[in-house]
């Protein structure tokens, strides 16, 4: 069994990683770290795990478990692995964003990989430190690499992508009220989201002579849970040769899909899942992408990673299936 701390227990993606691994036949969760919860039950944040889970948070770490998950806010990881130690053997994943450039991968004799499996599955396998892909980040990504693989990108890509509130974080703030939120939309960091540092490094790992521009607009939807991401630019081959393309691109990737029909996020809220449509009108290509932001543009994707460093079965513990309705 892989022994696993979760620090920063009391925000979203440390409750879906409780939920997955609750279920998860190699996984057995040794403490859950919050400073403010300590002492209380774990349901007293996540109300979901009300009568399935009996254990409480602690402010203190086990440094000999296994794994650590690190679900702090963006740019606290490090000050936490500066202020707590962890063995040698110890493998970590952050779900936060600062080591996900290779600019920032090397800290403290710990080097970090780019933890999106469809890209870096071979270097996953061997890491003992994985940086997590941000949430629109996978979904982009994904939609992207298989043109960037075959050196297709030569012009702007222009990218529209809504997320839910759950993207957000627990933390209060003026457009995460209901009163704001419900019956609403609205755009955020246009033209300079953070994660579109990550997205340019992963499409010039393929094309490195991709010098075009990712011209993203991202919006705030008044769901809770999910992204639904449209991205178009031109090229010149034809449908049926892109869609040979991409099934090729993710024939061993289990968890993407493409298809040429309409799709919308129910098919994979609460799974992780990425399902890829793809359509052509003359010479440019509309790319559609949907996932859920918490499971595999989060915590889903930091146990897919668990298992591919643990030498398990990719899918392991991950057979979730969407609801429709």
């Amino acid at each position: 069994m892989i022994s696993i701390g979760i620090i920063g227990g009391s925000g979203y993606t440390a409750g879906e990683l409780i939920r997955i691994l609750m279920f998860h036949p190699n996984a057995k969760l040794d403490f859950v770290y919050s400073t403010t919860n300590a002492g209380k039950p774990l349901s007293i944040a996540h109300h979901d795990l009300l009568g399935d889970i009996e254990m409480n948070f602690t402010d203190t770490i086990n440094p000999n478990v296994n794994l650590v998950f690190l679900c702090l806010g963006h740019g606290k990881s490090i000050s936490f692995l500066e202020d707590n130690q962890f063995s040698d053997a110890t493998k970590i994943i952050d779900l936060g964003n600062d080591f996900r450039l290779t600019k920032d991968k090397d800290f403290n004799g710990k080097s970090f990989v780019y933890g999106l499996p469809e890209l870096n599955k071979t270097d996953i396998k061997s890491a003992q430190y994985i940086a997590n892909p941000g949430c629109f980040a996978t979904a982009i990504q994904l939609a992207l690499l298989p043109l960037a693989s075959h050196g297709l990108l030569n012009d702007d890509v222009h990218i529209n992508a809504t997320t839910g509130s759950t993207g957000a974080g627990v933390g209060l703030a003026a457009t995460s009220h209901f009163s704001w939120r419900n019956n609403n939309m609205s755009h955020y960091k246009a033209f300079n989201h953070q994660h579109l540092g990550e997205i340019n490094q992963s499409v010039n790992q393929l094309q490195a002579d991709y010098r075009d521009e990712l011209i993203f607009v991202p919006n705030r939807g008044d769901f809770t849970r999910g992204i639904f991401a449209t991205l178009y630019t031109k090229v010149e081959e034809s449908l049926e040769d892109l869609v040979a393309k991409y099934e090729a691109f993710y024939a061993d990737q289990p968890f993407v899909t493409i298809t040429t029909t309409d799709i919308n996020m129910k098919q994979v809220v609460q799974t992780n899942k990425c399902i890829i449509s793809l359509m052509k009108k003359g010479n440019r290509i509309l790319i559609t992408s949907v996932i859920d932001n918490l499971v595999k543009g989060a915590s889903g994707q930091a146990i897919q990673n668990m298992n591919l460093m643990f030498g398990l079965e990719e899918t392991t513990g991950l057979h979730l299936k969407p609801s429709g309705f």
